[in-house]
C-alpha cells in the first residue's frame, strides 16, 4: 500500500498501530503482555516500512489513535515516535475520555480528537438526528484545545446534512478557539439560524430551538424506548431488546410524561410560526434543517409516551370489555398510532417531495431496523378512520393542561430543586455554559471549585439529595470527584468515574446525566449547599432535595 500512495497529492497521513477485525480488539493473542509486545512490533515495523517506501519517518504526519483497549496498552508503556500526533477519543457519546497530560502536550507531534455527533452500537446506536448538544461541543472541544490538542480534530458525522449546525460549531472552533465560549453560544447558533433563513425567521425560532436542544439533552429520539443493542444474542433477538416503558412518570410532578410533551408541542408551534417568515426559496432548506428533525422527534416521542398511557390504562386486562368506559385508552391509542404515521409522512416528504426529490435515500426514519423506530406497542389498533374520531373527541373534551404546574411542579411535590448556574456564590475559574445539560445552564467547575446555594426549607425531615452531573470522563486519567455537605457539615464525597461499558455508564449517557443520591436530614429555615470539585472535568447540572421517598421520576422539574 505505501507503494501505491507514495506520491499522493498534497501527501499523506498515515495511521500506526493496529486493532482487530470490525473495530474489535487484536486477535490472536492472550494476555495484556502480548498485546503490548505484539503492538510495539507492529509499530516499530511500521517506521522501517515508512522509511524505505515514503521518506524519513519524522517528516511524515503519523497519527496513532490510542481507543478502547489500545488505550490500556498504550498506559503500560508503549514507546510511540515522538513525531506521531497522539489522537484522543471520546466515549462515543461526546464525552472525552482522555488528553494528553503536561508531557504529552509537548510532544512534537502534537495532539489530536476523533469525536463522535453520531454513532453505531452500545448502549444504543444514534444515526437518525443529530441532537448533540452545542453546549456538550464546545465544553469537550475547548478542554481538549485548552491541553494543547490542536494539531488535528476529525468528527464522525452519519450524514453532514442531518449534522447542520453541530458540524458548523465544530469546525468553527477547529478554525478559530475563540470564536465563541460558554455564555455566547446561544449568540453563535442564533446568527447561524439567522444567516440561514434570514434575520426575521432566525430570531423568530431561535427560542424554540434553543428549547428543542434541551429537550434531546433530556432523552434523544433515539433513545426513547428504553432499549439497548448489543445484547446477549441468545436472549435477545439480534442482540436488541424490546421498547418498555420509559422512566417518565404520569403522575409525579405534575405529570412529568405530560409535561414534556407539553414542551415538544410548545416547540412544534414556534417552528410552525417561524416558517411563516421563511422566503419560498429556503422552504426546503427550513424543513430539512428545522422542521423536520423538530417535527420528527415530537412525534417519536409522542408515539412513544402516549403508548405507555395506553398500555397504563389497559393494565394487562384480558376481560373483553377491558376498553368499556375508558376513552382515555383510545385517545392515547389514536395519538401513538397518529404519531408514528406523522413520522413516515414527514420522511416520505424530505425523500420524495423535497427539492423535487434531490435528496431521496438520504433520510431514514428506521436506521438499522431498531425496536425504537417501529409501529408502537398498543392494547389495541385503531383503523384510520377511529384515529381521526377519537383525536377529535379527544381535542374536544381533553381540558387543557394546568399551566402552572408545567411551570413549577415542584412547589407542590414536597421537594426543593435548582439548576446549577443559580448558585449563591461560586469559584474563580468557574464557566457557565449555555445550551448543555438538562438545565442547558451546566456549571464546569475548576479542580477544587466550590459552588453554594442558599435555599429555605419548609419542613424538617429526613430528605435525599440528588446531584446531577453531565456524564463527562475523566481525561486525566485519574478519578472524576465531586463533594456535597449542607451548612458545613461533614462532606460525602462522590465518584463519577464509571468503567466503559458498565451499566451505570450506559444509563448516564442515555439520560445524558449523572445522577446521584445522598441522604440527609434538614431542618426547616434557611441552609446552605456546598458543591466541590475534588478533580478536572467536573460539570454540574441540577440538584434536587426530596423528601418523598422512593419517589420514581425521571426529570428534576427546574423548568
Amino acid at each position: 500500500r505505501l507503494k501505491e500512495v507514495k506520491d499522493s497529492e498534497g501527501g499523506n497521513m498515515f495511521t500506526i498501530g493496529m486493532r482487530g477485525i470490525h473495530d474489535g480488539s487484536m486477535e490472536g493473542v492472550r494476555t495484556m503482555d502480548e498485546k503490548h509486545n505484539a503492538l510495539q512490533q507492529v509499530i516499530n515495523d511500521q517506521q522501517t516500512l515508512i522509511g524505505k517506501y515514503i521518506g524519513k519517518p519524522e517528516q511524515q504526519m503519523q497519527v496513532f489513535v490510542p481507543y478502547k483497549e489500545v488505550l490500556e496498552i498504550y498506559e503500560r508503556g508503549l514507546k510511540v515516535p515522538e513525531y506521531a500526533t497522539l489522537m484522543w477519543c471520546d466515549d462515543n457519546y461526546g464525552y472525552i475520555t482522555r488528553l494528553s497530560n503536561s508531557d504529552e502536550q509537548k510532544r512534537k507531534g502534537g495532539g489530536g480528537v476523533y469525536y463522535h455527533l453520531s454513532y453505531w452500537g452500545r448502549p444504543h446506536d444514534y444515526l437518525w438526528l443529530t441532537t448533540t448538544q452545542p453546549g456538550l461541543i464546545y465544553n469537550e472541544m475547548r478542554q481538549a484545545y485548552n491541553h494543547n490538542v490542536r494539531k488535528l480534530w476529525i468528527v464522525n458525522v452519519h450524514d453532514p446534512k442531518v449534522a447542520g449546525y453541530d458540524l458548523e460549531l465544530f469546525l468553527d472552533m477547529a478554525w478559530n478557539i475563540d470564536c465563541v465560549n460558554g455564555s455566547t453560544i446561544g449568540s453563535h447558533y442564533n446568527n447561524w439560524l439567522c444567516r440561514q433563513f434570514g434575520n426575521e425567521a432566525g430570531n423568530a425560532v431561535f427560542n424554540g430551538m434553543k428549547e428543542f436542544y434541551r429537550l434531546c439533552g433530556q432523552r434523544r429520539p433515539e433513545f426513547m424506548g428504553w432499549s439497548q443493542v448489543e445484547l446477549d444474542k441468545k436472549l435477545y433477538q439480534r442482540g436488541l431488546s424490546p421498547v418498555i416503558d420509559t422512566e417518565f412518570s404520569l403522575t409525579e410532578f405534575g405529570n412529568e410524561l405530560d409535561r414534556y410533551l407539553y414542551r415538544y408541542n410548545t416547540v412544534c408551534n414556534a417552528v410552525a410560526e417561524a416558517e411563516k417568515l421563511i422566503r419560498p426559496e429556503l422552504k426546503d432548506a427550513y424543513f430539512a434543517a428545522i422542521k423536520y428533525p423538530v417535527f420528527a422527534a415530537a412525534a417519536q416521542a409522542r408515539k412513544t409516551l402516549e403508548a405507555q398511557r395506553a398500555r397504563s390504562f389497559a393494565k394487562g386486562s384480558t376481560n373483553k370489555d377491558m376498553f368499556t368506559g375508558n376513552p382515555s385508552l383510545y385517545a392515547a391509542c389514536a395519538k401513538s398510532q397518529q404519531a408514528y404515521q406523522e413520522i413516515r409522512s414527514l420522511t416520505n416528504y424530505y425523500n420524495k417531495t423535497m427539492s423535487a426529490g434531490k435528496w431521496d435515500g438520504i433520510m431514514h426514519m428506521r436506521p438499522r431496523d431498531l425496536p425504537v423506530y417501529a409501529a408502537p406497542s398498543l392494547p389495541t389498533l385503531l383503523t384510520d378512520t377511529e384515529i381521526e374520531e377519537w383525536l377529535a373527541r379527544s381535542k374536544k373534551e381533553n381540558a387543557s393542561i394546568d399551566n402552572n404546574s408545567l411551570k413549577q411542579p415542584a412547589a407542590t411535590e414536597n421537594c426543593i430543586v435548582c439548576n446549577a448556574g443559580q448558585y449563591t456564590s461560586a469559584s474563580p475559574g468557574t464557566e457557565t455554559v449555555e445550551m448543555l445539560g438538562h438545565s442547558m445552564n451546566a456549571v464546569a467547575m475548576p479542580k477544587n471549585g466550590i459552588l453554594t446555594y442558599d435555599f429555605h426549607a419548609e419542613t424538617e425531615g429526613n430528605a435525599t439529595l440528588y446531584t446531577a452531573m453531565i456524564p463527562t470522563q475523566p481525561n486525566d486519567g485519574g478519578d472524576l470527584r465531586y463533594a456535597v455537605s449542607i451548612d458545613g457539615g461533614k462532606e460525602t464525597v462522590i465518584s463519577l468515574k464509571e468503567p466503559f461499558r458498565s451499566e451505570r455508564w450506559k444509563k448516564n449517557v442515555l439520560r445524558g446525566q449523572s445522577l446521584r443520591t445522598t441522604p440527609i436530614h434538614v431542618t426547616k429555615g434557611r441552609h446552605t449547599l456546598t458543591v466541590r470539585a475534588l478533580d478536572h472535568h467536573i460539570v454540574f447540572d441540577q440538584w434536587m432535595i426530596d423528601f418523598k421517598p422512593n419517589r420514581k421520576f425521571y426529570l428534576i422539574p427546574t423548568e
